[in-house]
């Protein structure tokens, strides 16, 4: 006799793998890319494909769309993975993709995280790609441009997938329910309230919603009802080993960067260590550094994007282990820096002004004049130079006619005080009530 399957068979993948949708049909989220008449709908639909990268953040579906795209290219498809192939792996996919090629098939490579492979590895990849041995397509959670060297970089279409919105979330799981092996019997429920909060949790991934789903069903105890406190302890079961692959990599990398902005130099260094000491590549980190520096300390204290600019470079510089060093150093200091998200807030509430209103015509006065035909129609006629003027200020509509805002708010936190009363001092009408 047979003995039935659990969901803890050790011979079934996991939930997250066996829900994995194979056609465009049941794939939830990407409508820029999967949509009617967009990129990839059209691949699909047209059997042919060309390299690809796949960025965007974990559990957006990533590896689901190279895999279709892979399948309805009519090839043979190779799979690696950066964490664990080498350059004696690609040597092997690229012979047997000639071999291929002579027979007149062609053969695709998905690389996943492809980000992880090294200059060398890219390097061994580029002629293959070049002529046309393999079309790549690779999957990665970081910014190609830093990642992937420039030379196959630009043989690539880079796609960019955003993260999943609660309804698609919502689809996903109802998809869970109704197609996976075990889940489709019953056995387990979800009530609305858990459900919410398995979505709201999952911060747009998929694959976490998914594997702490699993987790929760693995502590109901087999009554099969997932309470809120089953989710919430499944929430908090985190693996003690860091994986740069997995979940506990972006949640770490949020505790630091939540830490830091807390002003809390304790809890950021800790974080810190917990990245490095489970092999983060500090370049990630310091980059992150950079960004916080911009949107979170911004003007309360300019010499934080300095600081951190320098940081990376000396990051790349010098290498570990000493550059754990140089990472304290920044971390410490703008956990320590007054904080202000000035700029943030203004660079994201002008571009809402843009989005909505469209680009504006720029007013002649603020037009360069490097021609004479520029001057006779008037490009740069009375533009007045600030520096002809007391203060080496005047007062000037820089703005397109019609618009006018505040964008930029600046607080009294650190050196953003002085620009704030600067600020009042020169534009009175405008900065008056801030």
């Amino acid at each position: 006799m047979n003995k039935p399957q659990t969901l803890f068979d050790s011979n079934l993948p996991p939930l997250a793998e066996r829900v994995r949708p194979e056609s465009a049909d049941w794939f939830y989220g990407q409508e820029h890319l999967v949509g009617n008449e967009k990129i990839l709908s059209r691949l699909l639909e047209g059997k042919s494909s060309f390299s690809i990268i796949f960025w965007g953040p974990p559990g957006t579906g990533k590896t689901t769309l190279a895999r279709m795209v892979a399948k309805a290219s009519n090839a043979i498809i190779k799979e690696l993975s950066a964490v664990s192939s080498g350059v004696k792996d690609l040597r092997e996919v690229i012979k047997l993709s000639q071999s291929n090629r002579e027979m007149g098939r062609k053969t695709i490579l998905f690389i996943d995280e492809i980000h992880r492979f090294s200059k060398s590895q890219q390097d061994s990849l580029l002629h293959a790609v070049e002529d046309g041995t393999i079309t790549l397509i690779g999957a990665t959670t970081e910014n190609p441009s830093f990642e992937v060297i420039s030379p196959l970089l630009s043989r690539c279409k880079i796609l960019t997938l955003k993260p999943l919105n609660p309804e698609h979330l919502h689809h996903i799981l109802e998809y869970a329910f109704d197609q996976d092996v075990i889940l489709a019997k019953g056995e387990f429920s979800l009530d609305t309230t858990e459900k919410e909060l398995l979505i709201q949790s999952s911060g747009g991934d998929a694959r976490k919603m998914l594997n702490t789903l699993e987790i929760s069903i693995s502590l109901t105890g087999g009554d099969g009802r997932i309470t809120k406190e089953i989710l919430t302890e499944a929430l908090q079961s985190k693996t003690l080993i860091y994986d740069k692959q997995g979940e506990y990599h972006y949640d770490t990398i949020s505790a630091f960067i939540k830490s830091v902005r807390g002003s809390d130099p304790d809890a950021a260094v800790y974080w810190l260590a917990v990245m490095l000491e489970g092999g983060e590549k500090p370049e990630f980190i310091a980059r992150r550094l950079i960004v916080l520096a911009a949107e979170d300390i911004g003007n309360a204290d300019p010499s934080g994007l300095t600081l951190a600019t320098s940081g990376f470079q000396a990051v790349q510089i010098i290498g570990m282990p000493e550059a754990c060093l140089i990472l304290a150093q920044v971390t410490t200091y703008l956990s320590a820096a007054p904080k202000s998200n000035a700029s943030y807030k203004a660079i994201k509430s002008s571009m809402a002004v843009v989005k909505e209103t469209g680009t504006s015509t720029v007013p002649l006065h603020l037009r360069n004049a490097p021609t004479d035909l520029m001057k006779d129609i008037d490009y740069g006629k009375e533009y007045r130079y600030p520096h002809y003027h007391r203060d080496h200020f005047i007062l000037e509509n820089y703005f397109p006619d019609g618009i006018e805002n505040t964008f930029y708010h600046p607080t009294s936190q650190g050196h953003e005080e002085w620009i704030k009363n600067r600020l009042k001092s020169l534009w009175k009408e405008r900065y008056s009530d801030i």
